[in-house]
Order: C-alpha cells, then structure tokens, then sequence
C-alpha cells in the first residue's frame, strides 16, 4: 500500500494495524475511497482516509468528503430517541398514539414505543405503494405509516424495518420536541460535538458527497446471487422492506433530492470521524458532551429480541435493542457488550462499554456479502487488538 493512497491520517502509536487495516481494502481494490475513525477513553486514536472518490482515480477520497451511510444512520436517530426518553419526553413502554394520535388505527392503537424501535411494530412497509416523491415528503410519509395496517401481529416476532423505521421514531422525536429528526440531531449530537452528521443534507454540501459505486466483483459468486434472491429478490419481505415496495428502487441514495430529504432510517450523510464521535459520546464525555447516562444507554442498547427468534424479513437471525443492533453472532462487532448499527454495502457504527472503544466506517464502494464484509472484519479486529494492547 502506498502512502499516496491515505489523503489523511491520524493514528497515534500502537493502533497503526488500524490503519493498515483501511490500506489493504484500499490497495486491494474492495474499496476505492473509505475512511476509518477510532476513540479509545475518549480520546479519537484513530482518523484515517484515503482512496478514491471516482471511479477513475482522479478526485481524492479525502477530509472534505461525506458519504451515505444507510441504515449507519439508525444508530444515531436510535440515540435521539433515547436522549428524549432520559428527557422524560418519551418513554419506550408507552404507546405511540400518546404521543401521535392519528397513529391509533388498524390495529395499531396499542403499539408501543418499544417495538417500533426493536423492529416488531410490522410496519416493514408501505402498501399500496407509494412513490419516491412521497417519500421525500415527510408529512405524506408519516400520514401513510400512521393510516398503514401491521404486517404481523405487533410484538409477535420481528422484521427489519429497513426505511419505515426512521420515519416512524423520526415522528415520535417530532412530535415531543416540535423539531425535525434531522433538526435534532443537529441541534443536540452532531453541532454541540462539531462534526457533520446530517439527516437531511444543506444543498451547498452537495459537492462533497461521494458517489456510491459498486464494487467490481470479477465474477458473482452463486452462493450470494442465490442469499440475494431468496432474502431480497423481487417479491420477498426484504424487496419491499429495503426498497419501500419499489419506492427506492437502486441508484436512489445517488440522487442530491434524497439527500436533501430527511430519510433517518438509510439517508444519513457523515464521515468515519463523526459516527466515532457520536458513539464516544454514548460513552463519556467528549468535546465536553456526554449525550446519554450509562442507565439510558445501556436500557437502549440491550437486546429485546428473543433468543433464536429469526427476523422476518431479512430471512437471518439479528437482535435489536431500542433501535441498535446488538452484539451477536450476525453482528459480533468488537465482543459482548458492543452496539450499534451497519449500513448497506459496508458502513458501520458501534461503541464498547467494556473496552471504552468507539468506532466509525464509511466507503463509497458497496460490498455484497452475507453476512460478513472482510473489511469490517479486518478493521474491528486490528482495532479490538489494540485497544487490548493499551491495557
């Protein structure tokens, strides 16, 4: 790997692995522009970038860049929701119609806020379908949800709810506060600890965000093509979950429109650095901001999902707790007591309370695997073993 490759690169001694753990995907080609960021006791130890923005190799994958994230995204509108719980603006035992009246019908009038947040509400999706421009409008979105039947019985299992998600706790953290998901988060997480973390994306930063490009797999191995079709193939829950029954169909998160909308469950635009931040913060203080007690956090980051029950919709075993996804076997992330939450084609966002361990990964390249991406799995690795050498 070439140093020409890293166009930033802080890493303070003894976490280098980390950083040569980015360079390999970067040298290999799995990713073409990425950045990798760390905080260990509160201190960021890690903030590495490098690569590509374009395809050709001619724009730098560098400071200045922001990236989609995907559902990356959930871990943080999971934590606003927590910070109005520890407010005492929500609670997650109490209906959501308490709070969003209109939310009370077809079966729907006692679901609570728990389960909307631990993905057991069975509002997976949107039919009759809706259309793109829908849902870019929040208030036609939310009125659809709030007027959409349960696809299973609330609280009998759980199914990913890949997009509904953000705009059904988006509209709980609204309807408390009286501002917008994307609002809040700038006004509580991402301002008070200065990094960009945006849920609805200023047009004058358009420029900055990195295409999404897929990765250049020489040939598509059978046994995923075959995972693919039978977890997200036309029909399937995961289709109309990921894609809002054909309301997003691929290439939708390139377009500055989504970006601009406040889409908190998959559109949420940042850097490495920023995700880190805010998981450090879910930790201790950071940048003189702590945003959640430990009582808060550790209510909101354990799992509710019962053991071995399989998620409907993505056909896998996952475990959520209020809104992140919580160590296992699916998403092991740094060991017991890890939580967070993965984004499409390879970010992701986690802390460890036991190791006081925070972490961040962006990428412009999508990797289609299951359920494992080697980069993910290189990265926490090398960082699980430095934060273990420190000790």
């Amino acid at each position: 790997m070439s140093a020409a490759h890293i166009t930033h690169e802080v890493v303070e001694p003894g976490w280098e692995p980390v950083r040569d753990a980015l360079a390999e995907g970067l040298a290999s080609g799995e990713d073409r522009g990425a950045g990798v960021a760390v905080f260990h006791r509160g201190r960021l130890v890690v903030d590495v970038i490098g690569g590509w923005r374009d395809k050709d190799a001619t724009v730098p994958y560098g400071p200045d860049s922001l990236q989609v994230v995907f559902s990356t995204t959930k871990g943080i509108t999971a934590t606003a929701v927590a910070m109005c719980v520890e407010r005492g603006l929500l609670d997650y035992d109490e209906k959501v119609a308490a709070y969003w009246p209109e939310f009370a019908t077809k079966g729907k009038q006692d679901v609570t806020v728990a389960q909307v947040m631990s993905h057991r509400a069975g509002l997976y999706t949107i039919e009759p379908p809706v259309t793109l421009e829908e849902c870019l409008d929040w208030d036609r979105v939310t009125a659809r949800l709030a007027d959409e039947t349960p696809r299973f019985a609330p609280g009998s299992t759980h199914g990913y709810h890949a997009i509904t998600y953000g705009w059904l706790a988006g509209e709980l953290v609204r309807r408390v506060t009286g501002r917008s998901i994307g609002r809040f988060v700038q006004d509580e997480i991402a301002g008070p600890l200065g990094v960009e973390f945006h849920i609805g994306l200023p047009p004058e930063k358009q420029d900055r965000v990195a295409r999404l490009m897929a990765h250049p797999l020489p040939s598509f191995p059978p046994d995923i093509a075959r995972i693919m079709l039978e977890r997200g193939g036309p029909g399937t829950l995961g289709d109309k979950a990921l894609s809002v029954s054909g309301a997003f169909p691929p290439g939708t998160f390139n377009k500055p429109e989504v970006h601009r909308a406040e889409v908190p469950g998959a559109a949420g635009i940042a850097d490495a650095r920023a995700i880190a931040t805010i998981y450090a913060a879910l930790l201790g203080e950071v940048n003189g901001v702590c945003l959640l007690d430990p009582a808060t956090r550790n209510l909101a980051a354990t799992s509710v999902t019962p053991e071995g029950e399989e998620d409907l919709v993505l056909k896998t075993m996952s475990t959520f707790g209020m809104g992140f996804m919580t160590h296992s076997a699916r998403t092991p992330y740094t060991g017991p007591t890890s939580f967070g939450h993965d984004g499409a084609g390879g970010s992701f966002g986690f802390c460890q309370p036991s190791r006081d361990l925070a972490m961040g990964y962006v990428m412009n390249t999508m990797m289609t695997v299951f359920d494992q991406d080697p980069r993910r799995t290189r990265l926490l690795e090398a960082a699980a073993r430095c934060a273990d050498a420190a000790d």
